[in-house]
């Protein structure tokens, strides 16, 4: 305490000056309209600026909150389309022809995802608690990005497109001619379409899609265009370098595909094999 009172009488008079000059300055602002405005002026300014500050730090943290939003938006929005069986564009580069009502669609986030190796995995955050099973399609807004292969309570493991042992039926946008989508195991942002008939006409560009030759993924899922193609040895069938839609070095969140017609198409098949 003593210490503040020397500090007070050491400095007296530039103290007294400073209060002076406060007061001063007050009455002039006071009195003065003009002088007035330019401090109301300068006050918005510079508080403007701190709010405008704050404003943008409280946007940034909400980011992840917001993201997550935007998920369930979009799921929600799937699963109106996939109801009411309308046909329809997720996004500009991937055609969904149509979703038949037995297709609902569950988010989940990527938790690991390789895919310099030649059998690559994804892990998601969700698993059978939250409905996620084997055999479902994954995909993002972009484009196929798997299928489900094993789930546990909380988590899943995707067999990615950029796996050697990943079969997916896939073809022509503008046409029923359709193959087998495989991985050469080289690039990981292009894979090979095989066994499409040398009958078919293509053109470097053209879009390839799910074809909806099984109960996994629904007709119209978009992959990507074509890059270039050659026939085999026999000269029977094509092999197509595709283009992929997605960056499978940059996968954040997912889709999984529910088709509730399953387990019933399943049962069928068995029949017919019996």
């Amino acid at each position: 305490m003593q210490q503040i009172i020397n500090f007070l009488i050491r400095n007296k008079h530039f103290l007294l000056f400073l209060l002076l000059l406060l007061l001063s300055l007050a009455f002039t602002i006071q009195s003065h309209s003009y002088h007035k405005s330019k401090f109301v002026n300068s006050s918005n300014f510079f508080s403007g600026g701190l709010y405008t500050w704050q404003h943008s730090l409280s946007d940034y943290l909400k980011l992840k909150q917001e993201n997550v939003r935007l998920l369930e938006e979009n799921e929600r929005l799937h699963n109106q389309l996939s109801a009411l069986s309308i046909d329809t564009t997720l996004q500009k580069r991937i055609d969904t022809t149509s979703f038949d009502k037995p297709y609902t669609f569950i988010k989940a986030r990527v938790i690991k995802n390789d895919y310099n190796k030649i059998d690559n995995y994804i892990l998601i955050d969700k698993g059978h608690n939250d409905s996620i099973k084997a055999d479902m399609g994954v995909i993002t807004d972009k484009g196929i990005i798997g299928i489900i292969e094993n789930t546990s309570k909380n988590y899943g493991r995707i067999i990615s497109i950029l796996n050697s042992n990943s079969r997916i039926n896939a073809g022509l946008k503008k046409s029923n001619q359709y193959g087998s989508l495989i991985w050469d195991g080289k690039d990981p942002n292009i894979v090979q379409l095989e066994t499409i008939p040398r009958q078919a006409i293509l053109k470097e560009g053209d879009t390839i899609i799910t074809h909806g030759r099984s109960t996994i993924f629904p007709r119209g899922i978009g992959i990507g265009t074509i890059l270039n193609y050659k026939l085999n040895q026999n000269k029977s069938y094509y092999l197509i370098d595709v283009k992929l839609f997605n960056d499978m070095t940059d996968i954040g969140f997912i889709y999984a595909i529910k088709n509730s017609a399953a387990e019933e198409i399943k049962s069928l098949e068995k029949l017919n094999h019996e």
